[in-house]
């Protein structure tokens, strides 16, 4: 992704938080410079645990068609003592036709809702032992606490205000029709770094052409500021 992209979708989520009416905490809205002058031991759960804006391509270099923007608001570390905090929290915006590939967690459960603006729609399958897609296996999830059952790769729409919880190991991938969505992830602890397996060959975090200079730090980009 090239830079211009990363700081204007940061600019847009900014203004579309605005426009629903969704408060965000002060570490949203520090722009590299402002990190840059923070005392850093009073802001080290934000950067230990990667709280913050998270904007990816997905590895395949078309944000427009597949990419997600993400704000990290809450999180935890599995067996530590300073962040023991079993659940995470995350904003997801998600642009009118704008997909999130497949993929699953090996170990966190997830629910996803729709805050508000168009269909979330999302398609899922089980993972087989040696994380294949399985096409035979039916699917089960509570939506908003009512059984749904799916033949695999059948799409659910999430309307606004709906949600979906997702087990560990059930393939998953998402797209907003109709019109933006406003999308949220309750979760138990997140590890990106770990935790994600993808379908088809990309990446979490995108590879970033500077074109012009930074003006939102990424999550994946604290360590520069322990430097």
């Amino acid at each position: 992704m090239k830079r211009s992209q990363i700081n204007y979708a940061v600019d847009k989520a900014h203004a579309i938080a605005e426009t629903f009416r969704v408060c965000l905490p002060d570490f949203a809205y520090f722009t590299a410079d402002v990190w840059r002058q923070q005392d850093r031991a009073e802001w080290c759960e934000v950067l230990d645990l990667r709280l913050g804006w998270d904007i990816t391509d997905f590895g395949r270099g078309d944000f427009s068609q597949t990419g997600l923007t993400l704000l990290t608001l809450r999180n935890g570390l599995l067996g530590s003592a300073n962040y023991p905090k079993p659940y995470a929290e995350k904003m997801l915006q998600i642009q009118q036709d704008q997909q999130t590939p497949w993929h699953f967690h090996t170990h966190k459960m997830e629910d996803i809702v729709n805050r508000g603006g168009g269909d979330l729609c999302m398609q899922l399958a089980w993972a087989t032992p040696d994380a294949q897609y399985d096409g035979q296996r039916i699917v089960d999830v509570s939506v908003d606490g009512q059984r749904r059952t799916f033949k695999p790769g059948d799409t659910l729409v999430l309307k606004p205000g709906q949600s979906v919880c997702l087990p560990p190991r059930l393939y998953h991938r998402f797209w907003a029709e109709k019109a933006f969505v406003l999308g949220w992830e309750i979760s138990m602890v997140n590890d990106d770094l770990q935790d994600n397996h993808f379908l088809e060959p990309g990446g979490r975090f995108p590879a970033i052409a500077e074109d012009e200079p930074v003006k939102w730090l990424l999550c994946s980009e604290y360590d520069g500021l322990r430097e």
